[in-house]
């Protein structure tokens, strides 16, 4: 997408419906691997205060249940309502801008946005150009598979021709691993919504994808029969919220605002919002 209109994010209070829009029997087993105790500790003394500060916050909304465009085209999920919750706790204004995934990194290195926000998972690699918050969720990379295909071990996942994945998402690197970074068995796609529907037309024979993506997009698609498997190659990820690396005033803030919303109860209420075991 390349949206370019800042949107102002609403400070109110958000009616936090307990309405499940991505089935998380396979997220993690329990709730606290899902948000780590070191984010829960760290900036519990809500030193950090941003003043009204507004920060231009960009992410990319193909990416439900974390971000992703309603009906009327107003960029919603998981994030959106986090990072809501955390400016009405820090004291600091939300302005979101939906761009491009490809486009993302340059405008944070750029200075065109402060805080990524899009289900951006914590690598060293990414650790040495950008800062991260403190982790908010934890997920893992899982095969979204149709009904016609069989998939119970990276074996079998060898044997299909054709592996969707999204460019420069980890379920890209993941695949680089299985298949070697130059292999044609990988089929590169923009977005989410690109990969899904390639699935679903067998121009691809599965597809990598985070589990709580791909429980969300197989809940919404019951009657195709997709399955969802897990497999013990794929470890488990973070998500982080990305800021330039000599910006320690919002990385502090960005933790001690999320924090707040931990200690609140707020982040349950959000979880339990998008995910059906409210992980």
């Amino acid at each position: 997408m390349t949206t370019k209109t800042w949107l102002s994010a609403a400070f109110s209070c958000l009616t936090l419906s307990l309405a499940a829009c991505g089935g998380q029997s396979n997220a993690p087993a329990n709730h606290s691997a899902s948000h780590p105790a070191s984010a829960a500790a760290s900036g519990a003394s809500g030193a950090a205060d941003g003043n009204g500060r507004v920060l231009r916050v960009a992410g990319n909304a193909t990416f439900a249940p974390f971000e992703s465009l309603d009906e009327n085209k107003k960029v919603t999920g998981f994030d959106i309502d986090l990072i809501n919750a955390m400016g009405e706790a820090g004291n600091f204004k939300v302005e979101y801008k939906d761009q491009p995934w490809e486009s993302l990194f340059p405008a944070l290195s750029n200075g065109d946005a402060d805080v990524l926000v899009s289900g951006i998972t914590i690598t060293d690699e990414r650790k040495a150009t950008m800062a991260f918050s403190e982790p908010y969720y934890q997920i893992t990379q899982v095969v979204l598979v149709p009904p016609s295909k069989n998939v119970a071990k990276v074996e079998d996942l060898k044997k299909l021709h054709k592996i969707g994945v999204v460019t420069g998402y980890t379920g890209d690197y993941a695949a680089q691993k299985i298949f070697g970074p130059t292999s044609e068995q990988v089929v590169r796609f923009d977005n989410v919504g690109l990969l899904t529907k390639e699935v679903e037309n067998g121009g691809v024979d599965a597809g990598i994808l985070d589990n709580a993506v791909v429980a969300h997009y197989i809940k919404n698609n019951s009657s195709k029969g997709f399955k969802m498997v897990a497999l013990p190659d794929f470890p488990a990820e973070h998500y982080g919220m990305a800021v330039r690396k000599d910006d320690a005033q919002t990385l502090a803030l960005l933790n001690d605002s999320l924090a707040k919303v931990r200690a609140s109860g707020k982040y349950a209420e959000i979880e339990a919002k998008y995910f059906a075991t409210g992980k």
